[in-house]
């Protein structure tokens, strides 16, 4: 089968579409047909091998394994205990970071993070609801407990995670404030913000507004930067480890009433995971959340949806095409 690999760690140009074995399902798994995947700041990440414990499940020196995570397709093949999904059915989900998703196949466990995709939903949109649709329900959900009326600070609303958490917000109840750039303010408010802050014009830390929760969906803030606007009991969650919040979450675990959050979703138990993907899918089916897909790429473009997805500025989720 065809598979992305890279050379070396480095920029999106150590990427490359190569020759790899074709998976064969074990008894209790599936093999599925990838007909799409994502690209985000975590594959960019793991491409680089930056920070450094990314290496552990890439590749010490260079990268060993397949990227992508957020896959779907059809079930190709399956194993011979398994008896919830059978062979043509359209699936999506995720699979481990070692694994990879930007190949023509791969196998997943029957009882991992894995869903029947529903009717009317293309490949493109349910691996965009696996990947960052996910994240997104994972913080709002399983971190922050987000309840009806409470407020909360999107700071890249207009992102793969961020189109998500509106919509998500908003579906909870709650009054939602999203941050983006000038030409995506309509986008935004289309997900259902109440408010939307153009970050262009306007530093919303200025404004004199405060939330019950923030979440910085594309990490660019830290908790020094929106700890103002946090109201009493407040929370900050980012979806990047870096330094500085990995220090304030130790330094809010013991000082204040404000706390400062970094949560990985892949170390979620797969269980949550896949009751979460579950909700998801019936959100989707229903129509009370979309997917917004900012570009599309062939897989043999891979370099290019790095290249994108690495200026920092990506609107909705970036979706690698292999057929």
């Amino acid at each position: 089968m065809k598979a992305v690999a890279a050379t070396a760690y480095g920029g999106p140009e150590v990427l490359g579409l190569y020759s790899a074995p074709k998976p064969t399902a074990k008894p209790d798994e599936v093999l599925i047909r990838v007909r799409a995947s994502t690209v985000g700041p975590a594959n960019s990440a793991m491409r680089e091998g930056r920070p450094f414990p990314v290496r552990f499940f890439s590749g010490l020196r260079r990268p060993t394994s397949i990227p992508g995570d957020a896959f779907a397709g059809e079930v190709a093949a399956v194993g011979k205990s398994v008896t919830r999904f059978a062979i043509g059915d359209r699936v999506f989900g995720t699979i481990a970071p070692e694994s990879g998703a930007h190949a023509e196949y791969v196998c997943v466990p029957e009882d991992g993070t894995v869903e029947l995709t529903p009717a009317g939903v293309s490949d493109a949109e349910a691996a965009a609801v696996a990947d960052n649709g996910l994240t997104a329900m994972l913080f709002l959900r399983d971190v922050a407990d987000l309840q009806p009326g409470q407020s909360i600070l999107i700071n890249g609303a207009s992102g793969g995670i961020g189109t998500f958490a509106v919509q998500l917000a908003t579906h909870v109840g709650c009054e939602v404030t999203g941050v983006c750039s000038t030409r995506n303010v309509d986008l935004v408010r289309s997900l259902g913000a109440d408010r939307v802050v153009d970050y262009t014009t306007t530093d919303v830390t200025e404004t004199g507004e405060t939330y019950d929760v923030i979440f910085d969906a594309v990490g660019k803030g830290s908790f020094a930067g929106f700890a103002d606007a946090l109201n009493p009991g407040g929370l900050y969650m980012t979806t990047v480890p870096s330094v500085g919040v990995l220090l304030a979450m130790a330094r809010t675990r013991l000082v204040g009433d404000r706390r400062a959050v970094f949560a990985a979703t892949g170390m979620k138990p797969v269980g949550v995971r896949r009751r979460y993907l579950g909700e998801l899918r019936t959100l989707l089916d229903s129509g009370e959340i979309r997917s917004v897909i900012g570009r599309r790429y062939p897989v043999r473009e891979v370099v290019e949806a790095h290249r994108y997805v690495d200026t920092g500025h990506k609107r909705g989720t970036a979706v690698v095409t292999i057929d």
